[in-house]
């Protein structure tokens, strides 16, 4: 058992968004034999022990196999914004530390998203970690802690607040500089993500 499985560390994939930059559904588009989505499970689970998959209501799609156990969860509106699909996700995890991810994101390093969780898991006063790129909070990837998130989430979303960032303006986070994060990771892959077809990485 890993270090990072004694702190016990479920992942999120938030899949419900529209694609409306992209032309089609995103997230089946083909990268290297996999998709777009398989991608992001599949390096979220080299970190979490148990996946959680948002997608949207009447979204029937069958992800491939994972690694780890995944559940799939339907946000309670159509397209209502990440934060309300991160509360879906909150709400379904089982444990006391979250990963979260996009689906659209295909080329996330587990070593970064490994660094996120230990950061969290070793500062007990703050509730979320998230990277900084230009001068920038980057709200995805993020490690979050179960109960402070869902909560401020919950709040945020019942005040109509749909900004994922809006999360890490309340909740107490540690944001991590490039200097930190940068030498795991130096073209800043973990941050691609993919709204157009020009976006989508080489195999």
């Amino acid at each position: 058992m890993t270090g990072l499985e004694r702190l016990a560390v479920s992942g999120i994939v938030l899949a419900g968004g529209r694609s409306r930059r992209f032309g089609s559904d995103k997230l089946a588009a083909t990268i290297g034999g996999g998709t777009l989505l398989d991608r992001s499970i599949a390096a979220l689970a080299s970190v979490a022990i148990d996946l959680v998959l948002v997608v949207a209501p009447g979204d029937d799609r069958v992800p491939g196999p994972a690694s780890r156990p995944l559940r799939v969860v339907a946000d309670p509106e159509a397209h209502g914004g990440p934060l309300v699909g991160l509360l879906t996700g909150l709400e379904a995890v089982e444990q006391p530390l979250v990963i979260v991810v996009g689906g659209d994101m295909p080329t996330l390093r587990p070593d970064v998203l490994r660094l996120l969780v230990r950061t969290l898991g070793s500062q007990p006063t703050i509730g979320g970690v998230v990277l900084r790129s230009r001068g920038e909070l980057a709200p995805l990837p993020a490690a979050v802690r179960t109960g402070a998130a869902t909560d401020v989430t919950r709040r945020l979303v019942g005040d109509g607040e749909r900004r994922l960032r809006s999360l890490f303006e309340r909740l107490p986070t540690r944001i991590l500089d490039e200097g930190e994060w940068r030498p795991l990771d130096p073209d800043g892959e973990t941050l691609r993500d993919v709204d157009r077809p020009a976006d989508l990485p080489d195999a």
